[in-house]
This record gives C-alpha cells, sequence and structure tokens, in this order.
C-alpha cells in the first residue's frame, strides 16, 4: 500500500531485494540487522534487532500478521489477535513452529536514501554508556569498542548516532535522492595466513580506528548502505580470520548490570589477548511478550573471534559471565551454547515447548540446534 506504506510479501524475499525496490519509491525497513542478505522469514524467526531497538523495538514488533504452515499442512494466520500464542512462539522461534510463508508488515517513509551520523569519541566505557543514555531519543545508536583497551581505556569507542536524512537538509546536489545500494565491489579473494591475526595486529587496528576519528565529535552525512551495512560491501570477507575461520558471540545484558558487567567481560576479553576487529555496542529498549525473543532492555555487545583450539573454552567462560550478571546470548548467532545456559537464560522455553506441541511442531521441525538445546 503506497499510501501507509503496509506490505505484504514473500517470506522468502530477501531484505537486499525489497530495499532495491522500496527504497526509490520513498520507503525504508523499520527494523534492520547489520546485513541486508537475510530474508523476512528469517528476521521472524530470528525477530532480529536493529540501532533503533531502544526507540522500536525488534522487527516482530512490526508485523501486522504472518502465515505459518504448520505441520497438519494447514496454514494459519497469527498475528497479536489471531493465534497470539503461536505468533508468539513463532517470532525469534528459530523455525521450530512450522514454516513461515508470508507477512505484512509497515515500511517508514524515508525523503533521502542518506543518513545523517553524528560520531562521538569516547575516552572509556561508563562515557560511552553515559552517551548511549544522554542521547536515548536518537533514532539509530551504535558503538564499535576497542576491546583491546586497558586500565582507564577500558571500553573506549565511536559511537555512532544516526537519523534519516530529509532532502532538504542534504549537504550536496545528487541527482538521485533515493538510490539503493550498490552491488559488492570488493572481494577478498583467499584466506588470509593465521599468523596474520594475532593479538598485536588486532591491538594496532584497533588503535588506529579509534584514532581515526580526531575530533572528540564529527558529522557527515552517508549512504545507508555503509551505515547499516558496513561489511556487505565485502564479498568473503570471513576469510580474513583465516581458513579456520570465526565464530561471533554476541550477549545482552540488563541495564542495571550494564557498567559492572560489560566491564567484567571486557576486562576478561582484554586480559585473554584475543580481541576482536568488529566489537559492536548497542542499547536494548524494553524486550517483548514473545517466548525466545534476545532483547531485554540494557546493552548487548557482539564481537568476532578467531578460531583456535582454546575458543570454545574461553566461550564457556564467558557464559558463566553473563548468565552471573541475568544476561543470555543471541539464538541467531549461536553455534555453541549448552542446554544449560540456554534452559537458565531463556525461562519461557517450557511455555515454548507447550505452544510447539499444541501444533505437533515437535518432531516435525528441528535443527542441529534445537537438539543440542534440548528442544527436541
Amino acid at each position: 500500500n503506497e499510501l501507509t506504506g503496509l506490505l505484504t510479501c514473500s517470506a522468502g524475499l530477501a531484505f537486499a531485494d525489497l530495499l532495491k525496490t522500496f527504497v526509490p519509491k520513498g520507503w525504508f525497513l523499520p527494523v534492520t540487522p547489520g546485513t541486508q542478505f537475510v530474508t523476512v522469514g528469517g528476521a521472524i524467526a530470528s525477530d532480529v534487532h536493529g540501532k533503533n531497538h531502544h526507540l522500536d523495538g525488534s522487527f516482530s514488533q512490526h508485523l501486522t500478521q504472518l502465515k505459518l504452515v504448520i505441520a497438519s499442512g494447514e496454514t494459519l494466520t497469527c498475528s497479536q489477535t489471531e493465534n497470539r500464542l503461536l505468533f508468539l512462539a513463532t517470532c525469534g522461534g528459530m523455525g521450530l513452529t512450522g514454516v513461515i510463508v508470508e507477512a505484512s508488515f509497515k515500511l517508514i517513509p524515508i525523503e533521502s536514501a542518506y543518513v545523517s551520523e553524528t560520531t562521538h569519541k569516547t575516552a572509556n566505557l561508563a562515557e560511552t554508556l553515559a552517551l548511549f543514555e544522554h542521547h536515548e531519543q536518537a533514532t539509530y545508536s551504535v558503538a564499535w569498542i576497542d576491546c583491546l583497551a586497558t586500565g582507564d581505556q577500558l571500553g573506549r569507542s565511536l559511537l555512532m548516532l544516526g537519523e534519516h536524512t530529509p532532502k532538504d537538509a542534504l549537504d550536496t546536489e545528487t541527482e538521485n535522492l533515493l538510490k539503493p545500494a550498490n552491488p559488492s565491489r570488493f572481494n577478498v579473494p583467499f584466506s588470509m595466513p593465521n599468523s596474520l591475526l594475532n593479538p598485536y595486529s588486532i591491538k594496532a587496528f584497533n588503535a588506529l580506528y579509534y584514532h581515526k576519528t580526531r575530533q572528540k565529535q564529527s558529522q557527515r552525512q552517508v549512504h545507508y548502505a555503509p551505515y547499516f551495512y558496513p561489511l556487505d560491501s565485502i564479498q568473503n570477507w570471513n576469510r580474513l580470520y583465516g581458513k579456520k575461520g570465526f565464530t561471533q558471540y554476541q550477549f545482552v545484558l540488563p541495564k542495571t548490570a550494564g557498567l559492572e558487567g560489560m566491564t567484567h567481560i571486557l576486562k576478561t576479553i582484554s586480559d585473554s589477548k584475543r580481541g576482536s576487529f568488529l566489537a559492536v555496542l548497542k542499547a536494548f529498549g524494553k524486550g517483548n511478550d514473545n517466548y525466545l525473543s534476545f532483547p531485554m532492555e540494557g546493552y548487548t555487545l557482539a564481537l568476532d573471534f578467531k578460531m583456535d583450539s582454546s575458543l570454545l573454552a574461553f566461550l564457556d567462560q564467558l557464559d558463566e559471565i553473563v548468565l552471573s550478571y541475568g544476561g543470555r546470548l543471541y539464538l541467531a548467532k549461536d553455534a555453541r551454547m549448552s542446554e544449560a545456559t540456554f534452559k537458565q537464560s531463556y525461562p519461557n522455553w517450557e511455555a515454548f515447548q507447550e505452544v510447539r506441541a499444541s501444533v505437533e511442531a515437535i518432531g516435525h521441525f528441528s535443527s542441529l540446534q534445537s537438539q543440542r538445546l534440548g528442544l527436541l
């Protein structure tokens, strides 16, 4: 609907194709993760979040309805008012209730394809979290953290705030105000030597990246693609981590434990000398009623760790710290969480299983992850 922005589409539609079609018409996604290479169905099953969760919540909170094929072959319409419990189990349910085939949700209007970005350079974690609080009305906010900084500089960051740029506020004239993203142009042709990625190279990169912004505060206007999807322009960027690859670790801590818990975890990472090129911190608003949705009011940190023989044991150590502060891990980025950790941190898992049983999903829809987590 070009008047209201209400879109009904196949669950297999990729965000990249959606944006290619609707950005030129003046519409954008209400919530988007850090890549456009996800489908609508995948976004629902993971209940993805973006840089605006503190104001606009997760993707499922913008759905008007979805259609789900259950184990019997029947197609059910689910929403907050129709088959509500199944809706709450499907959104964030990792595909374990059935097959999402269609969805309806509202796009948001934009006047240009550009984002007005303000970057704040912070001295440490306390200043970073204080600025998140101070700028809680900014539509988009995200911080890159130097996770190898120590002492008084622990948690030093670049906090990037963003707003969709109105056409009359653009710095330069452009022929196409609503130009969608260009296709990926750069490719990493081969895996980097494992020795190239080490504590010294990561520490050097992090220092250079932090100091690339010389001013305490800077502003620019940037196309939505590099702001929301910085890695989408690099094909096979995972090869930068060598042949063994990497694993991403993302957790959330409640707001009350934010400074103490994040300090504990960042100090543990810094002491381990592991580090991460990509350490991304976001503020979360209140969680929703979905049984397995990840967000809770607080702060979430995502880190990329190079794989090695001792990494999994180190991540188990981080799990214990996260649990001790009342946090949890993101199912969409999990490949090794234990059943005990999952069931302790997702208290609604039993209610989720009851809904699955009511539509005979147990035994029909499963994954390696669900088997590992005891969601048989």
